[in-house]
């Protein structure tokens, strides 16, 4: 039985190199499926950030296009506003010009000219009546 007892040492040993060494592949295994699982999902991250943020791009492009064109018609809108309120001011002016003229006891060439014309219509009246009268 000597010779029992001799060879089981010798395969305790090679079994026990064989259990160490499929340990190791088994861990060496385990921790670089672990690895390539953090590069894995590091990458996956990585672009759903750059989708992300390419959308947040097109979306923010958008609504800027669109304030822009709402900018540029409220713009439009009150320049038409601005011309139509100077219209009115001139106007208004301009009336406020002549009540002036014709309030003060000086009169400039547009009264005298309203004055006079006023004389002919009168005179123009008159000579009707007269013409009436004649026939």
């Amino acid at each position: 039985m000597q010779p029992l007892a001799e060879s089981t040492p010798i395969h305790s040993r090679s079994t026990a190199a064989r259990s160490r060494s499929s340990v190791k592949w088994f861990l060496l295994f385990w921790i670089l499926m672990i690895g390539l699982g953090f590069y894995a999902v590091y990458s996956y991250t990585n672009h759903l950030k750059e989708q992300v943020l390419s959308e947040l791009g097109t979306q923010s492009q958008q609504q800027l296009t669109v304030l822009k064109t709402d900018y540029e018609s409220r713009i439009d809108v009150i320049s038409q506003q601005v011309k139509d309120l100077q219209n009115t001011v001139q106007t208004f002016n301009e009336l406020l010009t002549f009540t002036k003229d014709n309030a003060n006891n000086k009169t400039d060439n547009s009264n005298k000219l309203y004055t006079q014309l006023n004389e002919v219509r009168k005179q123009l009246a008159a000579l009707q009546k007269e013409m009436d009268l004649l026939k």
